[in-house]
């Protein structure tokens, strides 16, 4: 029997960004179409404007106005915003915000009633896309709230060998240390661990946590966030059964390439993760957010104003968010028929009485 193919949705992102340009070019090759049924919330008009300006390969996209209504073998685009609305490579405008989050909006609805079976994002400007309905930091905080039903998110960053996820997301610098508590590390431990088993397949993963300070905050004179929280949580994790080490310091570990020794790890701020993920990732790189329902994926780079609408964007990363939100779709469902429930223990009592053998399982009325 053939595998069911997954209805990814794909929205636009920012359409003064590189969005359609590494969309366009993800989908350039039609064996993507032998994995999947790609579906773009954006404008057709718009795409039809980056394939003739930007160079772009010519994918055909079929119009319509439902998931439902998309052909495993055809690429299709759903129009969200109207044809009136101005595109400027390279301009940060707040209508190129206001049509993202249009497009983002749509999709997440569709994703949470089940028309789609998971999410690619692309990037968006977190500053013009501001609003009365958006006011997140970014997707992962807005997805958390839109889709999570009051589970976590978890920021992950991954490609073929490393997976790095973060404490803290979009925090200020001057806000982390209150932020690093005993609890949050803690619990993104637990949700990193439960991860690495369920989306990526990964039995009894081994997991790094770098320090906070420098070297480690050499026993307090640097800092005691290690001492007084980071090292509590990894030692209450071991406790739960999960293979958690350090704290390590995040120079040496990087440097050393000691990071290759483990499934996962587990940064304490934003650019402590993301800065060495993003030199060893290059251009193939995904943002993943974990911890959620539902699966969503987008690349790892952002919107690329500067190169926007000259054909030069790489399709790479792009590229590997679809793979890898297949790759969890089905890991997810491995995941959920290894442990789902087995046949009903069937709990008996012997009556001392009339010798009769009482099935507790059954209710009264059966």
């Amino acid at each position: 029997m053939a595998e069911h193919k997954y209805k990814i949705g794909i929205t636009q992102g920012d359409i003064n960004g590189i969005g359609y340009e590494v969309i366009i070019k993800a989908l350039e090759d039609t064996r993507m179409l032998e994995l999947c049924t790609p579906i773009i919330y954006g404008s057709a008009k718009i795409a039809a404007y980056y394939t003739k300006n930007a160079g772009l390969p010519q994918v055909q996209l079929t119009q319509i106005s439902d998931p439902s209504q998309a052909r495993p073998d055809q690429y299709s685009i759903i129009n969200v915003i109207g044809e009136n609305v101005k595109v400027e490579p390279g301009n940060p405008s707040r209508e190129a915000g206001e049509a993202a989050f249009i497009a983002l909006e749509r999709a997440v609805a569709d994703l949470r009633s089940g028309a789609i079976d998971a999410l690619v994002t692309a990037p968006i400007n977190k500053h013009n896309i501001q609003s009365e309905q958006f006011t997140f930091p970014g997707h992962t905080e807005y997805l958390e709230s839109s889709l999570g039903d009051g589970d976590k998110a978890l920021m992950i960053l991954c490609n073929e060998n490393v997976r790095v996820a973060l404490v803290t997301i979009h925090t200020a610098i001057a806000k982390v240390s209150e932020a690093i508590t005993r609890d949050s590390v803690l619990e993104k431990i637990e949700a990193l661990n439960l991860s690495l088993e369920r989306d990526f397949g990964i039995n009894h993963p081994r997991i790094a946590v770098l320090s906070l300070n420098p070297h480690n905050g050499e026993d307090g004179l640097m800092g005691s966030e290690e001492t007084e929280h980071i090292i509590p949580a990894i030692e209450e994790a071991k406790q739960k059964k999960i293979n958690c080490f350090g704290p390590y310091a995040a120079d040496g570990f990087f440097g050393s390439g000691m990071f290759n020794r483990f499934d996962g790890i587990l940064a304490m701020y934003h650019d402590q993760g993301l800065a060495p993920f993003k030199t060893l990732a290059m251009d193939a790189g995904v943002n993943f957010t974990a911890g959620l329902p539902y699966v969503r994926t987008s690349p790892d780079h952002g919107t690329g104003y500067d190169i926007a609408g000259q054909g030069q964007a790489s399709a790479e990363s792009m590229r590997q968010a679809i793979y890898t939100a297949l790759d969890v779709l089905r890991h997810r469902r491995n995941h959920n028929i290894a442990h789902r429930n087995p046949l009903k223990k069937q709990y008996v009592e012997k009556n001392k009485k009339d010798n009769v053998v009482l099935d507790l399982t059954k209710s009264a009325d059966e």
